[in-house]
């Protein structure tokens, strides 16, 4: 049995449209609360192309490059919560969306991979851009599904409509991730003159509901007697999305039960008045006899990935005797090497319910929390007052163009922090609690510099919020292709700390000391953004005077319509030198 084509104007009654399944998985999309897909150039993907851009519910759009394809797509969902449809043809193009899809896969969000292919029988047969498609993401994406070959069975379309279905559920289930479907197609892949591609109406959808998830009466109570018992309880954050409920509660939660909160600058937990921002700081500069003072009895952790490596360390040497660690589902990392406890709740249910937990006994009991929690208010004032002691006196470097820079975004708006020097610097500086319109995102969950433009490119295509970019001249020339379409970007602003090569190498224990630093690890390149902004009519301005600073600024923070980039040109030992004497403000307040 063939399916019957919709016809055009031109149709011959006996006309049959073979890719009528095909065309449908755009209007399922479309039913299932999906609006935007972003679709590769080529022609073995013609028939999903078509299907998507010329159905009037899911806005579309093109970019060359699939490894920058990806991550627009990656950001986009990430701003939307949505999942976004990627489409390329067949052969290497589906490789170049894998730095992505990883991304995505650790970052939880939602992507909905089409992959065009050849006929099965064609593979490895030399034909042109032919590779071995099917399962080509290995672990990296949460299922991989491949789609029949002819349509020319009934069952055929209930196949591809079902597998569809469940391909979306699955993306959009916790934890939430990418999925892909490789999709053979012979030719003809283009329609007839006379045919109009239509849709079918009342398609099956497939609703997955969430499941109910609370912690059994019983042992919530355990819990509670459990974490009513201990004094000294730390509260560890990685990287979250900004959740205004979250931070309500979290926000009570702390204040009643004086717990104390160390939050990364990618958990987006700022604006929690309480939160510790300097721990990655006095944790490194601080001695073995503090580390122990603050070492916990009870941690608590949530959220994905942390970026101090002083906090792991610290954790992974001074072991709390109970760890518990709330998710909601899926698999959890044992990143300080001590969970007891795996809490499958979410974070706001779980915090909302010990809102509740009894207090101490005695005002001798309470103390014993309150004087933990001192103790870490007490490093982070200490750090607090040596870093604006510090950045007190104006230098011409990355670190205090961020302090400045971070201290003066608008009141609302999107930070972007690039791999690799940009987001430590960043996390090291911290953002203040009256930052609360700020939302942070980073590309941590390979911690690659490729796709850290891209992604942010994808936040600014989906939102009129403005979006700030701060990344280093490796990551930023890396992922240039992410200005390679003809799509304007006026609510985008990239901060290019520019020292003309991988200066974390320069920083870092171990490749510091190599002679063969300059060429193989910091890799020194002589690019400056001034051309590549008059390749793409972008407004330039160059930090080469701190006396030069509050009028940039002034001028970049001007939505005028135009994209703009401002670029500080530095050199890696400059930077080396001032970050060694930020540590050394530190470390004196411990001397």
């Amino acid at each position: 049995m063939r399916i019957p084509c919709h016809k055009g104007t031109k149709a011959p009654s006996f006309f049959y449209c073979f890719n009528q399944p095909i065309y449908d998985i755009a209007e399922l999309c479309a039913l299932k609360g999906l609006s935007q897909a972003i679709l590769c150039p080529g022609s073995r993907c013609a028939p999903l192309t078509l299907a998507f851009t010329r159905h009037e519910h899911i806005s579309t759009k093109t970019f060359s490059d699939e490894r920058s394809a990806a991550f627009i797509a990656l950001g986009i969902a990430q701003q939307t919560h949505v999942p976004v449809v990627l489409v390329c043809t067949s052969g290497s193009a589906a490789y170049n969306f894998a730095p992505a899809v990883a991304e995505a896969y650790y970052q939880q969000i939602p992507l909905l991979i089409f992959s065009a292919d050849r006929p099965t029988a064609w593979i490895d047969q030399l034909d042109g851009q032919t590779i071995r498609q099917q399962g080509i993401y290995g672990g990296h994406v949460k299922k991989s599904y491949a789609l029949p070959e002819d349509y020319s069975h009934p069952d055929t379309a209930w196949f591809i409509n079902r597998t569809v279905n469940e391909a979306i559920n699955l993306a959009m289930e916790f934890p939430r991730g990418p999925v892909h479907i490789n999709a053979p197609f012979r030719e003809p892949l283009y329609p007839p003159p006379y045919e109009a591609i239509r849709f079918t109406k009342k398609l099956r959808v497939i609703d997955r509901l969430p499941p109910e998830i609370s912690l059994p009466e019983q042992e919530r109570k355990q819990l509670l007697k459990e974490f009513t018992s201990i004094d000294k309880i730390l509260l560890v954050a990685g990287q979250e999305d900004y959740n205004e409920g979250l931070l309500k509660t979290l926000e009570r939660f702390i204040k009643q039960q004086r717990v104390v909160c160390v939050g990364d600058v990618i958990s987006n937990f700022h604006r929690l008045p309480a939160t510790i921002r300097y721990a990655d700081s006095f944790l490194a500069q601080g001695t073995d006899g503090l580390r122990k003072t603050l070492q916990p009895e009870l941690l608590i952790t949530m959220g994905k990935s942390v970026i101090s490596k002083n906090v792991k360390l610290f954790l992974r040497q001074f072991k709390p005797r109970e760890h518990w660690h709330i998710q909601e589902a899926g698999p959890v990392a044992d990143t300080f090497q001590s969970i007891t406890k795996i809490i499958p709740s979410t974070p706001a249910g779980f915090f909302d319910s010990f809102l509740s937990a009894p207090k101490k006994s005695t005002p001798f009991e309470a103390q014993k929390r309150d004087n933990y929690f001192r103790l870490w208010e007490a490093e982070e004032h200490r750090t607090e007052r040596s870093m604006k002691s510090f950045f007190s006196t104006p230098a011409l470097s990355e670190l205090h163009l961020l302090y400045e820079i971070l201290r003066s975004l608008p009141a609302r708006c999107n930070l972007h922090l690039a791999n690799s020097m940009s987001v430590r610097y960043a996390n090291f500086i911290g953002l203040e609690a009256s930052k609360k319109g700020i939302h942070i995102f980073a590309n941590r969950g390979t911690s690659g510099i490729d796709g850290c433009t891209s992604a942010a490119v994808g936040h600014t295509l989906s939102s009129d919020v403005p979006n700030f970019l701060i990344t280093g001249d490796m990551a930023f020339f890396y992922d240039r292709n992410a200005f390679w379409h003809n799509y304007d970007l006026p609510h985008l602003r990239v901060v290019v700390l520019n020292n003309h090569g991988g200066s974390i190498f320069n920083m870092i224990d171990g490749p510091a000391d190599l002679p063969e630093k300059e060429e193989y690890f910091i890799t020194r390149q002589s690019l400056t953004a001034k051309n590549l902004a008059a390749e793409f009519g972008f407004d330039y301005l160059q930090l080469d005077s701190f006396k030069k600073l509050k009028g940039l600024l002034k001028d970049f923070y001007h939505f005028d319509g135009e994209m703009k980039i401002l670029e500080i040109e530095t050199k890696a030992d400059l930077n080396k030198g001032i970050f060694e004497q930020f540590k050394k403000y530190i470390k004196k307040g411990y001397e």
